[in-house]
Parts: C-alpha cells; structure tokens; sequence
C-alpha cells in the first residue's frame, strides 16, 4: 500500500527519523487517503516526546502539550504531532485522567477508536495496520478497536462517532460495536452540548443523514434528541402522509441537498407534530398549529445545543414557515417573501418541495405544480426588481420628514403602509409616486 503524503508531512516524518524517532501519518488521513478522499487534515504520532520534538522545529506551539501533542507550523501550515501515549482511568466519559508517553506505536493504536481509524503509515515501513483497518474497510465496517464496551466507556463522545463515520462513510456498524452502543448510550449525557452538536451536524449533512434511524435504534436520540423518538412513535393517520413522522422526516432528509440549515430545518419541521395530534371523528389525524409549536420548540432544542444565533435564527423561520402556502401568484409571493425573509426564501422553496416529496401521493402532483409556479414568480421578481421589503422601498423615514412629517413612531407606520401598497401595486414603488399617495392609504 503506497500513499502519497505531502511534502509537509514527509519534512516533519524525516525530521524525526533522522534523529533516531518513530513518525507516521496517523488516523483519519490514513484512512481517508486508502478511500481515495482528500483528508481534512494530516496528524503525525511519533515515539519523540513534546520537548524532544520541539526542540527539532523551529516553529511551534503548545496544542495540548499534557496530552502529548504540540503544532509544527511550516510556513503558513500547522500540523498536530502528537506522542505515542497510553491514556490513564477515563472519569468522565469523555478524558482521561492522565497520559503515559511511551515508545511502542502498538501501545498507541491500541487507545484509538474504531480500526479504519488505528492505521498508520510512513514510507519507509508502509502501512502498520494491526487491528484490521484494511480489512473492515473492504467490508464497510465500523468496529471498535478491541472490546467495544471498554471504548466506548473511555470516550462516549465515540458512541455518536461510529454513528457518524456510518453515515459519511456509508458503512454498517459491527454487531459487538452496536450492542456496547446500546449499553453505554446513556453516558452520552456526560458529553458536552458543543461536541454532541458537532457530531450530530456532520452526520446530518453527511451522504447518508437517515442513519439517524440507526441513532434512534441504539438508544442514541433518547439521550441527546428525545424528541425525534416522540417522532418515530407518532403515526400519520392521514391521506396526506403515509409514514410516521419520524420516518417521514428521515425521507424528508434525503430529499434536501447537504447544506447545514436545510438538514436542520428539515429535522425539525414536524417536531411540533407530537404534541399537536388530534384525532376527528372519522379517525383522520389533524395537526393544526404544529408550524408554530415546532418553531419553538426548535428554538430550545437549538440553544440547548449550544447553536449560533444565525443558524438558528434562520432553522426556526423555515420550521415556522415550512407550510406556508400560497397560489403561485406574484402578489402572495411578494407577501410571502416579505413575511418569510428575502434571505431564506429559496431556502424555504427546497423544503417544502423535500417535505412534499415525502409525502403521500394523493395530491402529490398538485403540490410540487404549485412550488414549480412559486419559483417561476420568485424568479421573475427579482429579475425585475421588485420590492417586497422596507429595505428596498423608493422612500425612507428621512424622507418623509423632509416632506412635512414630524419625526415619530408615525414614520414607522406610514412606511410599513406604503410597503403594503408596494407589495399590492409594485409599479408604484416612486418616490414622488410614493410622497404623494402617502397620506391616501
């Protein structure tokens, strides 16, 4: 097995040979290069201590330097080194109590997770793959490296791990691996929201976001997502639908590309649905409000963990709207735009098609007619420039008083009316047309 490291990390490799040092390229990149991907980034582990490799470069800094590992810049590239370690008593489910530095390689593959992951490499001695890296790669499998209960115990943050390398990697988890998940699922509580966060964002937008359902199946959401389980236990009794919510929000997010806000949006669009079943008398079930209730409860959901305020910002607005409806008109879709954001708009017209392409088939037809038309209208307002917000209005509150009115919260109001007259009439959108109608409307 020959790869092809950069220059860059075959410097630091031979750096530390020359000086009587074990190096190799480690871990993902490894795995990544036998894929035919292009790793993210290229981690070195050497049996040279932080102080013994430090004194080799020129250029470092303390990354984690009690752990063992340090940064190598090279010119305007920084690569983690990291020391050939054994990690002490796991006490928190997540770190170890103390690192031991030691001089055998086998001893540091050991600790590792899963095996596609404990694989290393350098061109002098190839591929040192003890635990069946290659192997569980030809076979499309994530396996812990030795006893699964014993990785997981040390990291739990490896439980959503082998969920995630599953989805981006589309393999299947090994027998022994799923059933320590299912045992130590619960001590995913120990993780910080953050971390959780990121796994679960990786996973999304990955190839393959319906692992999800592995995740639900593991015990993993009861932890970390409790309300996608209310999902996946919540039928659709419905003509509209013909999966549960939660299977319909797994088909949902097959059907939206893999951008980070749209894979949230379409995650949480129907979690309201849970909470706002009802049943008429011909069994039919209805799930008036759910929009609203969903939007909130998306909201806490993502400050639990721990988003930014954009990104949630726009999840909630599109979980708000994301059954807005609407003849495909050019004046609702004015209002609509206006109501929705200019910013999510197009946004909003990929998850109501992912959210109808999910769905039953009655009326199937007439649905994705009527988002085709909506986009057609979209399309041509803003070819033509059209405003459907104040921000684009031909008169501002300046102008305004510098045509009489007295400064005051009526400026607010008489803008937002000339905007609703603009939205109806775009021709008018002048601003002498606009002056002279203004205390008309």
């Amino acid at each position: 097995m020959k790869i092809i490291l950069p220059e860059k990390v075959n410097r630091i490799i031979h750096t530390l040979q020359e000086h009587g040092f074990e190096a190799y390229a480690v871990g993902g990149c490894v795995r990544d290069s036998i894929l035919g991907r292009v790793p993210d980034d290229w981690d070195i582990t050497t049996s040279a201590t932080p102080l013994e490799t430090k004194e080799l470069f020129a250029r470092t800094f303390d990354t984690g330097i009690e752990h063992g590992t340090i940064t190598v810049l090279i010119d305007r590239d920084a690569f983690e080194v990291t020391t050939y370690r054994l990690d002490g008593k796991y006490e928190d489910s997540r770190h170890p109590s103390e690192v031991t530095f030691t001089r055998s390689l086998r001893e540091d593959l050991l600790r590792r997770d899963f095996t596609i992951n404990a694989m290393a490499y350098n061109d002098a001695n190839g591929l040192i793959d003890i635990f069946g890296g290659m192997n569980d790669l030809r076979e499309k499998t994530i396996r812990c490296v030795g006893d699964a209960s014993a990785r997981f115990g040390e990291d739990a943050l490896r439980i959503l791990r082998a969920v995630r390398f599953a989805a981006q990697l589309g393999f299947e988890i090994e027998e022994d691996t799923r059933n320590g998940i299912i045992e130590l699922a619960s001590t995913l509580a120990n993780i910080s929201a953050e971390r959780i966060q990121v796994e679960l964002i990786k996973m999304l937008v990955s190839p393959n976001p319906a692992m999800l359902k592995t995740a639900y199946e593991l015990g993993i959401t009861k932890v970390i997502l409790p309300e996608f389980d209310a999902m996946m236990a919540t039928r659709q009794e419905n003509p509209h639908h013909k999966y549960s919510v939660g299977e319909h929000t797994l088909k949902a997010l097959e059907a939206i590309r893999a951008d980070k806000v749209l894979r949230l949006a379409m995650l949480f669009h129907d979690i309201g649905k849970p909470i706002m079943k009802k049943m008429d008398e011909k069994g039919i079930a209805h799930f008036k409000m759910h929009d609203t209730q969903g939007a909130e409860m998306t909201k806490q959901i993502l400050k639990r963990l721990k988003f930014d305020n954009d990104t949630m910002n726009k999840v909630v607005r599109l979980v708000q709207y994301h059954d807005y409806r609407m003849p495909a008109e050019a004046k609702n879709v004015r209002r609509a735009m206006n109501r929705i954001g200019e910013d999510i708009f197009p946004h909003y017209l990929e998850v109501r098609m992912a959210d109808t392409l999910a769905q039953s088939e009655y009326m199937q037809e007439e649905k994705i007619r009527n988002i085709r038309d909506v986009r057609i209208c979209y399309e041509k307002i803003l070819e033509r420039k059209e405003c459907v917000s104040l921000k684009t209005l031909a008169v501002t509150g300046s102008d305004l008083i510098a045509n009489g009115m007295e400064p005051g919260k009526e400026i607010g109001e008489v803008l937002n009316k000339l905007l609703e007259y603009v939205l109806e009439h775009p021709e008018a959108n002048e601003k002498e047309t606009l002056l002279q109608i203004k205390d008309c409307i």
